[in-house]
């Protein structure tokens, strides 16, 4: 069984925090870059953040940028995202995936994906 498990995501107002979780299962994260997808019923997937696995640089899009932070824990083979200020813009199925390394804030040679954790942001 190899598995990508996101997790954290639910109903926030505006303003509010998320810490979203990618768990994986049946591999180890160390060796991927680890990006954070976003995506609306109906249309393109687009891409939030990434995170290296030479040396932990991370990228953001420029609309997460300063509020979101990704990381990673080798040790629980998770890698987390945090949603600071959260919008209502920001309401998506957000999904993790691996890849062989990051290019921005998307990522190359995608390997293995989540099913997703859905993020609503509203009033």
């Amino acid at each position: 069984q190899v598995q990508l498990v996101e997790s954290g995501g639910g109903l926030v107002q505006p303003g509010g925090s998320l810490r979203l979780s990618c768990a994986a299962s049946g591999f180890t994260l160390d060796y991927y870059a680890i990006g954070w997808f976003r995506q609306a019923p109906g249309k393109e997937r687009e891409g939030v953040s990434c995170i290296s696995s030479s040396d932990d640089s991370t990228y953001y899009a420029d609309s997460v940028k300063g509020r979101f932070t990704i990381s990673r824990d080798n040790a629980k083979n998770t890698v987390y995202l945090q949603m600071n200020n959260l919008k209502p813009e920001d309401t998506f199925r957000y999904y993790c995936a691996t890849g062989a390394i990051c290019d921005n804030y998307s990522i190359l040679g995608m390997d293995y994906w989540g099913k997703g954790t859905l993020v609503t942001v509203s009033t």
